[in-house]
C-alpha cells in the first residue's frame, strides 16, 4: 500500500550532510512505490511561536508565513521524516521553531504514525543525537497515535558534503524503503 511520505529537511547550508540523508531516505520511500514530498527549510521565512495560542481557538496560526504552508503536508502525512544537523548536540534551531509553529496542529486530526528522524554532526560519540532523538520524542508525545519508528545517525561530517560515500546514506535509503 502506498504512502504518503513527507521528509524536512531543516539545515540552511548548502550541500548539507543531514540534506543529503534526507534526499536518500526520501530516493527509498520513492523506491517502494511511495508518494513522497520533500520540504527544505533553507530559503523558507518562519518565525518564532509567541506563544499566543490563538491557534487552539481559531484553528491556523495567525503568523502567515512559511510554516502555515507546511503544517497541512505534514498533517496529511502518513509518515514524516525529519532530518537535521545537530548543534551543540541539539536539533537545529530551525528545525525546533518549525516544531513549535506546528502547534496549531494539536487539537486535529492527522494523518501521520511513524516519524523518522535523520541526524549529522561532526562529533562521532554514540550519544550525539541523543537530546535531539528526545526533543523530537517530547513534540511526537503530544500526537498519541504517533511514534518515532527509527533514526539514522551520521557522525564525523563537517564540512559540507563531507558525508559523500558515507555508510549512513545506504541506511537512509534502506530506512526509507522500509517505511
Amino acid at each position: 500500500m502506498s504512502k504518503n511520505v513527507v521528509v524536512i529537511s531543516t539545515s540552511l547550508r548548502k550541500r548539507s550532510n543531514s540534506a543529503a540523508l534526507a534526499a536518500r531516505f526520501a530516493e527509498g520511500a520513492r523506491a517502494a512505490g511511495h508518494h513522497v514530498t520533500e520540504i527544505t527549510l533553507a530559503g523558507k521565512q518562519i518565525a518564532f511561536c509567541t506563544g499566543c495560542l490563538a491557534c487552539q481557538k481559531i484553528g491556523h496560526c495567525v503568523i502567515n508565513d512559511d510554516a502555515v504552508a507546511i503544517e497541512p503536508q505534514v498533517l496529511a502525512a502518513d509518515v514524516v521524516a525529519f532530518a537535521t544537523p545537530i548543534y551543540y548536540y541539539e536539533m537545529s534551531g530551525q528545525m525546533k521553531t518549525l516544531l513549535d509553529r506546528l502547534n496549531p496542529m494539536f487539537p486535529k486530526d492527522y494523518h501521520f504514525r511513524d516519524i523518522y528522524l535523520l541526524t549529522t554532526a561532526a562529533d562521532t560519540g554514540s550519544y550525539t543525537p541523543e537530546r535531539a532523538t528526545a526533543g523530537l520524542t517530547g513534540w511526537i508525545d503530544c500526537f498519541e497515535k504517533a511514534s518515532l519508528k527509527g533514526t539514522v545517525f551520521a557522525g564525523g561530517v563537517n564540512d559540507a558534503g563531507d558525508i559523500a560515500g558515507n555508510a549512513k546514506l545506504d541506511e537512509a535509503f534502506a530506512m526509507g524503503k522500509n517505511v
